[in-house]
């Protein structure tokens, strides 16, 4: 039986009294280092990005869907933007493409979601009382509220926000005269994403600290809910892998504004030769993409561990494979520093390096397999209930499986260098990353909104969203792969310039459709989650009847999460539908010496062990009290 954590316990488990806060409206919600109010925090910030660029996607989608209708009605939004014959600015397209791959990515899956959910439920499962350093919790959700300033900010200028891609390539994102995306909103970009990495690392830091250091007494690194293991990796991939990102933006900075050449060499604008030798653009793709790919993970393993706990609880039965699961997500990060560059297989590498990238690449699939594979294991034969959250875990399933399977291909590097960058990678992607990790996302906020505000949001608009994004989804990117196929490149602003891509006008038009109908319905799940945050049905403490920690706290957990003393921890989180049980799940705060008629047999074992602690603890208490 795991007792390896009674310092932790006793270090987290101080008198109630010592975690009173008597906090002012300012402390409470604003400069807070309470990590559920932070944990919220990231939520609202990321849902406001998630409408902002999901409304840059329609924008750019309208173009693409419908080259030739006249734009004039967006001229209020969008000024300058629109042309005078009523077409959108080429060069602000780009800008569009841009901003909309950063804010989905960096502010939406990476801090709205593992912003949110390691934040709210670290403590809460593993039995703290807050974070390791709640000061440094609360700079890191500050840091990315200045990074979002800025980033929002440089949506506004006269030159336009940021162009040449998310990934924003050198030698286009190093020469401010090469573009007009390339100057002051470049400039911008760089300054908010070096917030965002400090934001990125300051949370990664603590949430580590946390779960090493401050599990309750019993909750062993065996007992830990999927949850905790895949915030707990996630942590450790970006605390690897930002600074890199860091790395490759001061020096593209150096080569934009100190006349540096790192990325530079060989360039000609206008005619005109460039001062810049002996840099290589290849070296910031390297770079970029030894974060870009764990970035990958980062987004997926907080919405993979999400669905674990979502998919086992509604499916009343523990998960399968636990262990498994946990070997896997250690293979996937791992594995995840040794991918990158299977993104660079046009770059002119050597062909015999490319055959180990792809061969790493390939066996990535490995562990992604086993995880889909006890995710349908735990579903078999289970006594399934149809939450809102549940249908999403399931919706991520199915994403991860077919946006999966399209990997393999680009995997390849022979087929690679045939389809890269073309709409079969951008099909791929926003399955595989960006729907998965997003119906993660809802999964969670469906799941934890009773304990994150104490009602239950409404199942009947639930069923609605859902069915609506998950169908919207395969419709916009699954025809995206015949595109992608027939050879037409991504970031194109138009596609009747071609006369081989003037066939596929009218399915880019139902993808347009498609995108915007599935934007549309988002807005139920935003009326349905501000609406219940104030008017929803009262929750239960124990709504979906699950096992984890975070269900034994209060309605409306003060900071400090527990009045009394902190729970300890018998049992590992899955135990559903035991046989024996008197009901379909036993909570881990149950002793096993309470649940004999369920036990298996090397539980027994531990009976005697437990009730050997249990004595010591009561002869400890006795010894306090008479010293009093």
């Amino acid at each position: 039986m795991a007792t390896a954590t009674v310092a932790h316990h006793e270090a987290a488990s101080h008198d109630h009294h010592d975690h009173e806060h008597h906090d002012n409206f300012i402390t409470k919600y604003i400069f807070t280092q309470d990590h559920k109010m932070i944990g919220k925090q990231f939520l609202v910030t990321g849902i406001f990005w998630a409408i902002i660029g999901g409304f840059l996607s329609i924008l750019f989608r309208l173009q693409l869907g419908f080259p030739d209708m006249n734009l004039e009605f967006l001229r209020p939004l969008l000024g300058g933007w629109i042309d005078e014959s009523g077409k959108l600015d080429p060069t602000f397209y780009l800008a569009l493409v841009t901003m909309h791959g950063t804010i989905m990515v960096f502010f939406v899956l990476t801090a709205g979601l593992s912003g949110t959910f390691s934040n709210f439920l670290i403590p809460l499962q593993i039995g703290a009382r807050d974070m390791a350093s709640g000061f440094m919790n609360m700079l890191s959700y500050w840091f990315f509220f200045l990074s979002s300033v800025i980033m929002f900010i440089s949506l506004f200028i006269k030159t336009g926000p940021a162009g040449g891609g998310w990934v924003v390539y050198p030698p286009l994102s190093a020469l401010e005269q090469a573009i007009p995306g390339s100057g002051l909103g470049m400039t911008l970009w760089l300054v908010a994403m070096t917030f965002f990495i400090a934001s990125s690392l300051l949370g990664g830091i603590n949430y580590i600290t946390t779960v090493i250091n401050l599990r309750t007494k019993g909750m062993s690194f065996s007992r830990l809910p999927l949850t905790i293991w895949a915030f707990f990796l996630t942590a450790v991939i970006g605390l690897l892998s930002f600074p890199v990102l860091f790395a490759a933006a001061l020096l593209l900075v150096f080569d934009r504004s100190f006349g540096t050449s790192f990325y530079l060499s060989d360039i000609y604008v206008a005619g005109e030769a460039l001062p810049n030798t002996g840099g290589s653009a290849v070296l910031y793709q390297h770079l970029f993409w030894f974060l870009g790919h764990p970035e990958v993970y980062i987004v997926l393993l907080p919405a993979l561990g999400i669905t674990s706990e979502v998919i086992a609880t509604n499916s009343r039965k523990p998960i399968f494979g636990y262990k498994a699961m946990i070997i896997s997500m250690l293979g996937i990060t791992i594995l995840s520093f040794i991918v990158w560059a299977h993104h660079m297989f046009v770059s002119g590498m050597n062909p015999f390096l490319g055959s180990i990238f792809m061969f790493l690449t390939l066996i990535i699939a490995v562990p992604s397999a086993v995880k889909v594979f006890n995710y349908l294991t735990t579903l078999w034969r289970g006594n399934l209930v149809f939450t809102p959250g549940m249908l999403f875990s399931i919706g991520l399933v199915s994403f991860f499986i077919s946006g999966g399977l399209t990997g393999i291909f680009l995997g390849n590097s022979a087929i690679d260098i045939q389809l890269h960058d073309t709409y079969f990678v951008v099909a791929h992607f926003h399955l595989v990353m960006g729907s998965a990790s997003f119906f993660g996302l809802m999964a969670g906020v469906y799941h934890w909104f009773p304990k994150m505000f104490g009602r239950m949001m409404d199942a009947r608009l639930g069923y609605v969203h859902f069915w609506l994004t998950f169908t919207g989804v395969y419709l916009v990117f699954f025809p995206m792969h015949y595109i992608g196929i027939a050879g037409f490149p991504r970031r194109y602003y138009s596609w009747t310039n071609f006369e081989f891509s003037n066939m596929y006008t009218d399915l880019n038009m139902f993808v347009s459709v498609a995108a915007i109908i599935t934007f549309a319905a988002q807005f139920i799940f935003l009326f349905n989650f501000f609406y219940s945050m104030y008017r929803g049905r009262k929750a239960t403490l124990n709504p979906w009847r699950s096992n984890t920690l975070e269900w034994t706290t209060p309605l409306h957990p003060g900071h400090g999460n527990w009045p009394g003393e902190i729970p300890t921890v018998y049992r590992w989180p899955y135990d559903y539908s035991k046989p024996g049980a008197a009901e379909d799940f036993i909570p881990q705060t149950v002793p096993l010496s309470q649940t004999p008629e369920s036990n298996l047999p090397h539980e027994q074992e531990l009976v005697k062990m437990e009730l050997e602690i249990m004595k010591d603890e009561e002869q400890v208490l006795v010894a306090n009290e008479s010293k009093h």
